[in-house]
């Protein structure tokens, strides 16, 4: 769980909305930064060679999210990759609700520290629009994979979706929900 026995669902609600309407000048509360949304994506270019592998990152991925994922499909067609329209190149999840706060309470207080040689979330990763993105090279750091059940060591990406409209209000709404940025 999160530092102060709380979940990040009641974190956000007694720490995060009164620290925006007092410090920030936020009157309304449903004005107040939140998280909307988690997409966990994992591209599996690999898939076009061996078809197993969507079914087996899927597994792998459910186990992570707590949630089935969407097989995506191409849309462009590339010769040469040998890629046609419609063929399976990735994963994707979308959380949201009390999923999206327990993955994103695993994220922080589980896998983030598992990470070799982490020094802080960059600060860079912000899209221009309010949400962050964390790219995550191996799998392994989740609690649920067993590394023995993979043949190849993969990464995916995480995107952080706010609802705040500028960089520095959804940094300052991570940070509060407990994030380790860099210094």
């Amino acid at each position: 769980m999160s530092k102060t026995n709380l979940t990040l669902k009641e974190r956000y609600y007694k720490e995060v909305v009164p620290y925006f309407m007092k410090e920030k000048g936020v009157k309304n509360p449903m004005a107040v930064p939140r998280v909307v949304k988690i997409v966990v994506n994992m591209g599996l270019g690999e898939a076009l060679k061996d078809k197993n592998i969507i079914e087996k990152m899927s597994e792998q991925l459910a186990f992570i999210t707590g949630q089935k994922p969407q097989v995506a499909k191409s849309k462009k067609a590339i010769s040469a990759f040998k890629l046609r329209i419609g063929l399976p190149i990735g994963l994707k999840v979308t959380l949201r609700g009390s999923r999206m706060y327990d993955f994103l309470d695993k994220i922080i207080s589980i896998v983030i520290p598992r990470v070799r040689d982490f020094r802080g979330l960059s600060k860079k990763a912000f899209d221009g629009h309010g949400n962050y993105n964390i790219g995550l090279s191996e799998m392994t750091v989740f609690p649920e994979v067993k590394f023995e059940s993979l043949d190849k060591v993969r990464g995916f990406q995480i995107t952080v979706v706010t609802s705040a409209k500028k960089d520095d209000l959804a940094l300052i709404l991570l940070g509060r929900l407990g994030f380790p940025f860099e210094k």
